[in-house]
Parts: C-alpha cells; sequence; structure tokens
C-alpha cells in the first residue's frame, strides 16, 4: 500500500518497494535538507566557532589520485568560523564537526525527524543512539577507504561529490579486519585497499540534495568535485545491528585471545547466545581491549601558509 505523500518529508523521492532494500542494498535517495539554514555560511560559521576542542577534527592529505595517504590530524587556533570557511573554501582540508546537536538543538532535532521518518516507512525499524557529524571539506578532497561500525548514512547538501561503496564481504572487508574495528584495535581508514576494489564498486555521484544509505560496515570512499562541499553522515544503532556488533566483538576475542580461525557471524542459535554472553562479560571488565583513541596532531590551520595548513610541533590528545 502506497504511503500518503507529505508535504514535511525530508526523502522526497520514497518508492513503495523501498522497505525491502532499506538496510540490505545501497539506496541512493532525493532529500529536501539542502535548503535548510541549517547549512549556510552563517551557520556553519557559528557551529565552528562554538565547537570545544574535542567537538571537532581538521584533517589534511595530499592531493593524490586512488586511496589517499594516511590523513593528518589539525588544530584550529585563534581564526573565526567565517575564517575557517574560507580557508576550507580555497585550500585542502575538511573538518568534522562532532557534536553540531549540542551546540544548536536544531541539528538534533533535523537527526530525530529523519529517524523518525525512516521508522514510519520501514516497517520494524527502530532505531536510537543515533549521531550526525557535519562535514565542511575543500574542492578535491579524498576521504580514504574506510568502514563504520554504526549503521550509516551519507547526505550532501552543498557542493557534489563521487563515492564508491564496496561490498561488506571478503575480500572488500575481511572478517578479521571488521573484529579488529569493532574491538578498537584498528581505526576506520585502517582498512585494506586494493586499487581493483573499484572495478566491483557501486559509484554514486551525490550532488546537493541526494543521500546514499548502504548495508552495515559496508566499505566506501569518497572524491569531492572542484568545489566546497557541505555533507552529513549520520548513524545509528538498532537491536539488529547490536546483533551483528555482539557476535563479531566476540568472534574478535575468540580469534585474538583463544586462537581460533574458523568463526561463523550468526545472529541465532546457542552460538550466538553464548557469544553474547563472552561479548558482555568482556566489554564491561577490565578484559576489555578498547582503549581511547590517540591523535597526534602536527599541522594548525593558516589562511597565509599553502593549502590552508601551517606545520607546528607534534602533539597529542586522546578521546
Amino acid at each position: 500500500m502506497n504511503m500518503p505523500m507529505r508535504t514535511d518529508q525530508i526523502i522526497t523521492d520514497w518508492q513503495p518497494h523501498f522497505p525491502s532494500l532499506f538496510g540490505k542494498h545501497t539506496l541512493a535517495l532525493s532529500h529536501s535538507l539542502a535548503a535548510s539554514p541549517l547549512f549556510t555560511d552563517d551557520a556553519l560559521a557559528r557551529l565552528i566557532d562554538a565547537a570545544p576542542r574535542d567537538g571537532y577534527h581538521v584533517n589534511y592529505s595530499q592531493k593524490t589520485p586512488g586511496n589517499p595517504p594516511k590523513r593528518r590530524e589539525g588544530e584550529i587556533k585563534d581564526l573565526s568560523g567565517a575564517e575557517v570557511l574560507e580557508i576550507v573554501r580555497t585550500g585542502n582540508i575538511w573538518i568534522n564537526l562532532t557534536q553540531p546537536a549540542k551546540i544548536d538543538a536544531g541539528y538534533g532535532d533535523m537527526l530525530n525527524a529523519l529517524y523518525d521518518e525512516f521508522e514510519e516507512r520501514v516497517p520494524g525499524f527502530k532505531s536510537y543512539k543515533r549521531n550526525m557529524t557535519l562535514l565542511i571539506s575543500s574542492p578535491n578532497v579524498s576521504v580514504k577507504y574506510h568502514a563504520d561500525v554504526p549503521g550509516q548514512c551519507l547526505w550532501q547538501v552543498r557542493g557534489t561529490k563521487k563515492v564508491y561503496i564496496y561490498p561488506n564481504t571478503p575480500p572488500f572487508l575481511s572478517q578479521p579486519a571488521l573484529e579488529n574495528l569493532i574491538l578498537g584495535q584498528a581505526r576506520e581508514t585502517d582498512m585494506p585497499f586494493e586499487p581493483w576494489f573499484d572495478d566491483y564498486a557501486e559509484v554514486h555521484m551525490l550532488e546537493a540534495g541526494k543521500m546514499a544509505h548502504w548495508p552495515l560496515n559496508g566499505p566506501h570512499r569518497v572524491v569531492n568535485e572542484n568545489m566546497l562541499n557541505v555533507s552529513f553522515t549520520t548513524e545509528h544503532w538498532s537491536d539488529e545491528l547490536r546483533r551483528h556488533y555482539a557476535v563479531n566483538y566476540a568472534n574478535g576475542i575468540l580469534r585474538s585471545k583463544a586462537g581460533f580461525k574458523k568463526l561463523n557471524q550468526n545472529v541465532s542459535g546457542l552460538s550466538y547466545y553464548a557469544k553474547l554472553a563472552l561479548a558482555g562479560a568482556v566489554k564491561f571488565s577490565p578484559l576489555n581491549p578498547h582503549k581511547k583513541k590517540v591523535y597526534t596532531v602536527d599541522f594548525q590551520v593558516d589562511p597565509n601558509a599553502p593549502e590552508g595548513i601551517r606545520d607546528i610541533q607534534g602533539h597529542t590528545y586522546s578521546k
């Protein structure tokens, strides 16, 4: 049965068959958020001005074809949000604002509205631990091949980027690599990549007003077109995603601590419940292998420096 059209809908091209694809296949959809005042220059500048040090990352990597080298971590000092935006527009950096809803409740309202709409449209889908990260990036910036742990969507609101989405199965995503990511023993961008992976990628050109949602843990990478880009990612959990997380968490413990090699990823049956108990016992004990991430900051955003960055003496912080 077709759902009635709504005047306040966020997804503007929803089709009756999309619920059967959601979470299982990539969906590239149109949305209405590109017109939101939350993404104007003034709004973005205010967010940058108000972001605490633990509320943003600023990154840089050399412009190279294919998968770029490891990114560098930087910091913003003594610059206004408007000045930073101008550097992004002409430089070679990207800024991740990780807590926009803590600065402006409007972003949290938007986040809840879009997930409420998905829950209304996809029978049985219930989400929690919803989060968003706002991404402001320079022309032609590339984001390295990586995978994420929660459910993910990417929403484009300004500019255009090319998104490569790969299968969430070997060889594109090995079971040990996923386990290490979930255990906190590897970062998202530590996933092994081979150039021939691109032959098997889904490639989507995301313009303003487009979004993409892909299956859990799907590896992906991003290449901006030649203009400033503004987008945001959303992440969520559901009971189904939690089951996959628990199984892979337990498998990682069994592989690294007990030497098991062949481990199923079943999310039902006796083996699942045994792994669920193991994951819970380890995660909430001193045996938990997850450690705080340590970041080495070695540049500062600078309007007078090439590509908008100036090298500084390296220092670290953790979060």
